[in-house]
C-alpha cells in the first residue's frame, strides 16, 4: 500500500538531487574568465577537470609571471599616478580605439562605475569550454597568449596580429581578452549579455530589433573587491566620420556623459580629417582626457577651456607614424613632471609622454572661446604651469589599453 508512495518519494528525491547537481555543475561566466586567465575556477566548477591538463598549467604559470611583472612595472604605478592627479573622477570613462583593453582602463580609472570601450574588432564568442574538444581548448589558450603578447610587453595591441589570433578558434573576438583582463584585475563577473544600439543610440537586448545600422556589443556586469556592481560596455564600431554619423554609438555615449576619456596608442587617427566627429565629440563630452601624443592634437584643444598637465618626455612619434610631430606638444613638455612608468608606442620608461587635459568650469573659462575644430590654432599655453583644479564633488561616481 505504501510502496508506490515510497517509490514516488525516492524518485522525487533523485530528481531534486539531479537538479541540484546540474545547477552546481553550471559553467559560470566568472569561472570561464578565470580559466582563460590561468586562474583556478571555483571548486565545484566543471572546468576544474580541465585545469589538470599540463597545457593549462603551463598557461597559468606563464600568465602568473607575465601579469606579476606587468603589475610591478606599470599597473601599480599608473594607479598611484591616477590617485594623485585625478582629483574628481566621473562615474563614466570613455576609451575610443581601445580594442579589448580593459586592463589599462581600469588602471587609470579604477573608480569608474561604467566603462565604455569602442573599436573595430568584433565582440566574438566564448562557448562552454567543457563542450569543446580538448585540442580546441588548448588552441584557444595558445591564441589568447599570442594575442596578449604585445600588450603585456609593450602596453599596446598590435592590431594586425590581434586580428589573426582572435579569429582562429571557436573562442574568438575581443570577449575572451575582456574576460582575461577582468579576472586578472581582480573582478568577479556576474553577467554577460549581448547588446545592440540602434541609430539613435537606444540599447536593445534579447529579441529586440535594433534596425539595419545596429552597433553590436556586449555588456558585462562585474564587481570589484568592494562588492559594488559595475558595468563594462564594449562595442564594435567604426569611429571614422561616416561610421560615427551613421551609427548610434556616440548618441549612446552621450547619455552616460560627461565622463573621463582615455586615448592611448591610437594610431594618430584623430590627427586626420576623417575622424573629426569622434574628436569633437570627445572634446565636448569629456571632463578630463588622459592621452599620449597619438591622441588629440594640442592644436584642437581650446586653450581657453582646457588646462594641460604634461608628464614624462615627448620624443616625437615612432618611425611608423612619420609627419605627426607636434611643435606645440613639445613646448608643453618642456615643463613636464616625471613619471615612473612607460606607456604607449614609446613604452620604455623615461621615453613615454602622458598629457592630462582638464576642462575648466564655465566660471573659470576665458571669454570668446574658439570652436574645437577651428582652423586657427589656439593661443600658446602660458609658460607657467597652472595648478590643478580643486576637487569638486562629482554628480555620481566614477575608470583605461590598446
Amino acid at each position: 500500500m505504501f510502496r508506490p508512495m515510497r517509490i514516488a518519494a525516492v524518485a522525487l528525491a533523485l530528481m531534486a538531487a539531479a537538479i541540484s547537481s546540474t545547477r552546481a555543475a553550471e559553467v559560470t561566466f566568472d569561472d570561464t574568465a578565470r580559466f582563460l586567465a590561468g586562474m583556478q575556477p571555483s571548486a565545484d566548477s566543471p572546468l576544474v577537470a580541465l585545469t589538470r591538463d599540463p597545457s593549462w598549467q603551463h598557461h597559468a604559470k606563464f600568465f602568473d609571471s607575465a601579469f606579476a611583472q606587468l603589475e610591478q612595472r606599470q599597473l601599480s604605478k599608473i594607479r598611484n599616478w591616477s590617485d594623485v592627479n585625478l582629483a574628481a573622477p566621473r562615474p563614466t570613462m570613455f576609451y575610443f580605439f581601445s580594442g579589448p583593453d580593459f586592463l589599462y582602463a581600469n588602471a587609470f580609472y579604477s573608480k569608474a562605475s561604467t566603462y565604455v570601450l569602442g573599436a573595430l574588432e568584433p565582440v566574438g564568442a566564448v562557448p562552454d569550454l567543457t563542450r569543446l574538444p580538448r585540442g580546441s581548448v588548448n588552441a584557444a589558450l595558445y591564441n589568447v597568449e599570442r594575442s596578449l603578447g604585445s600588450i603585456l610587453s609593450f602596453s599596446f595591441f598590435i592590431t594586425k596580429q590581434m586580428k589573426v589570433d582572435l579569429h582562429a578558434n571557436q573562442v574568438n573576438g575581443t570577449l575572451p581578452i575582456l574576460y582575461v583582463f577582468l579576472a586578472r584585475s581582480g573582478k568577479t563577473i556576474r553577467n554577460v549579455e549581448t547588446v545592440a544600439l540602434d541609430d539613435k543610440g537606444g540599447a536593445h537586448t534579447g529579441n529586440d530589433n535594433p534596425g539595419p545600422n545596429a552597433t553590436r556589443g556586449v555588456r558585462i556586469t562585474f564587481a570589484s573587491a568592494d562588492g559594488e556592481a559595475r558595468t563594462l560596455y564594449y562595442f564594435s564600431t567604426d569611429l571614422s566620420n561616416s561610421g560615427a554619423r551613421a551609427a548610434g554609438f556616440l548618441k549612446f555615449c552621450e547619455t552616460l556623459g560627461p565622463g573621463n576619456s582615455l586615448l592611448k596608442s591610437a594610431s594618430y587617427l584623430l590627427h586626420g580629417g576623417n575622424f573629426t566627429v569622434a574628436r569633437d565629440w570627445l572634446l565636448a563630452n569629456s571632463a578630463t582626457i588622459i592621452q599620449d601624443d597619438s591622441g588629440i592634437p594640442v592644436a584642437n584643444y581650446n586653450s581657453r577651456q582646457w588646462r594641460f598637465f604634461p608628464f614624462g618626455r615627448y620624443l616625437g612619434p615612432i618611425g611608423e607614424f612619420p609627419g605627426r610631430y607636434q611643435e606645440r606638444y613639445a613646448e608643453l613638455f618642456t615643463r613636464a613632471q616625471p613619471i615612473d612608468f612607460g606607456v604607449g608606442y614609446r613604452w620604455r620608461m623615461h621615453e613615454s609622454n602622458l598629457l592630462l587635459s582638464v576642462k575648466m568650469a564655465a566660471s573659470e573659462a576665458a571669454p570668446a572661446a574658439e570652436t574645437t575644430s577651428s582652423a586657427e590654432p589656439p593661443p600658446k599655453p602660458r609658460p607657467k604651469r597652472p595648478r590643478p583644479p580643486e576637487p569638486v564633488a562629482p554628480p555620481g561616481r566614477f575608470f583605461w589599453f590598446r
